[in-house]
């Protein structure tokens, strides 16, 4: 068989395309992107555009008719509205590994599940105990989170020295910190709730479960049901972006065609004799359309969703997110506040201690299993990397502090960040170089 004719048409500007799909397809770009967005939103709040940068994320925008203002600063529709689709996309990730990838073995899934929660719970009490019922000791969520694209890309610096298991282990880790941060910031960072807004939102989250059972896949549907969602969750004084963790987890893990539907439809097209027969309405060109629809309905929609919106996510508005937040001035002001002390030893200590003690005693206790080529030492270089907090640590703490504190936990989590990414590289560069052994 000539597999050159397998392959789809070769034209002069896939040679530029290409290389570029190629680059993107690297996770590594995604923290590479957000490395860069945090830097330069630092060089300019610490330049003299420093007050019109700041004053142009608070740009009004939205609409006012009448009593009725539903208006936003520019910031905020990034952290209300964009994030909201951040967490769609974890919340899908999440669902497709449980029910689909590698995290099928409940077992191997119990293993990144207690370190995600241990690495929540010893932080956040390191910091409450440090800040010893100052202002800001409610504001302990922001040092629950682990941002999962720089610590991919922290281990795509070490390239094939990271065993696979690591990896997984953190991303998995990763996400199911992600959701439970949401979680915080829906229970502990919202204002009253309205419960008649709340029982709407239930409403149509059942009518978006009932087009999914009767077969409804149009996705302007959809769109539709999940701005309601949105607005509902918004009014009911729960942080609007927790819509997103709901949907994804709501979304359907089975593909539309089935593999044995898709063959016959497939080999119906391949039965045609070769000819100009598929122009006008023909039955052969009806079946080329089904055959069309059928491929790409043979995928999940968990897949689909995750595959159509990570780039989004991943490059544009993880990047955005960071050049609208992390821009901080720096003065020794700041540095001197207890609340960058409690985020730097939260992140940074708190993090690898709760993560490798709470693997190790959900191995111990039987309920989680350990990969063999995953060592306690890799473990807890892993567990130092997961003191990256950085994308939702910034986004809690852009709602849980004043403004008066707000700096000091910014620089804070930006040290954190720093200091976790160069003690796990480090402690990984020193255990690869040895080639440990399983323990």
């Amino acid at each position: 068989m000539n597999e050159e004719g397998t392959d789809l048409p070769n034209e002069i500007a896939d040679r530029l395309t290409r290389p570029f799909a190629r680059f993107l397809k690297i996770k590594v770009a995604t923290g590479v992107m957000l490395f860069v967005a945090t830097v330069v939103a630092l060089i300019v709040s610490n330049s003299k555009w420093a007050a019109p940068f700041s004053a142009f994320w608070e740009i009004p925008i939205g609409l006012h008719f009448g009593s009725l203002d539903f208006t936003r600063s520019l910031k905020l529709w990034i952290n209300e509205g964009l994030m909201t689709l951040f967490f769609f996309v974890v919340a899908l990730e999440l669902k497709r590994s449980l029910a689909l990838g590698e995290l099928r073995s409940l077992r191997i899934a119990a293993l990144s599940f207690a370190g995600a929660l241990g690495g929540m719970l010893v932080p956040a009490t390191l910091y409450v105990a440090l800040m010893n019922s100052q202002l800001g000791t409610h504001s302990w969520g922001t040092v629950v989170a682990t941002d999962a694209a720089f610590v991919i890309g922290c281990l795509a610096l070490l390239g094939s020295r990271i065993p696979p298991s690591l990896r997984l282990f953190l991303l998995s880790l990763a996400i199911f910190d992600d959701v439970g941060a949401i979680l915080v910031v829906a229970l502990g960072y919202g204002d009253t709730l309205n419960w008649a807004a709340l029982g709407l939102a239930a409403l149509v989250l059942i009518a978006t479960l009932g087009a999914t059972l009767i077969g409804i896949r149009s996705a302007v549907v959809y769109f539709l049901l999940a701005s309601v969602i949105w607005l509902c969750f918004d009014a009911s004084g729960i942080n609007p972006t927790f819509a997103g963790v709901v949907l994804g987890l709501m979304t359907s893990t089975h593909g539309w065609v089935s593999d044995d539907r898709l063959r016959a439809i497939l080999e119906r097209v391949l039965a045609y004799p070769r000819g100009d027969h598929w122009s006008g309405d023909t039955v052969d060109r009806r079946d080329l359309r089904r055959a069309g629809v059928a491929v790409a309905e043979a995928l999940s929609p968990v897949e689909r969703l995750e595959m159509a919106l990570h780039p989004w996510v991943g490059f544009l508005i993880m990047p955005l997110f960071a050049f609208a937040n992390a821009g901080v001035t720096i003065t020794g002001t700041d540095i001197g506040q207890p609340v960058l002390v409690a985020i730097f030893v939260g992140l940074v200590f708190g993090k690898p201690i709760g993560v490798v003690a709470s693997s190790w005693l959900a191995v111990r206790l039987g309920f989680a299993t350990k990969p063999s080529d995953l060592n306690w030492s890799l473990l807890a270089a892993g567990g130092l990397l997961a003191g990256i907090g950085f994308t939702m640590s910034l986004f809690i703490a852009g709602l849980a502090y004043s403004p008066l504190m707000l700096d000091a936990a910014k620089v804070g989590i930006l040290a954190a960040s720093v200091a976790s990414a160069a003690a796990g590289l480090l402690m990984l560069f020193v255990l690869t170089s040895k080639s440990p052994g399983p323990s």
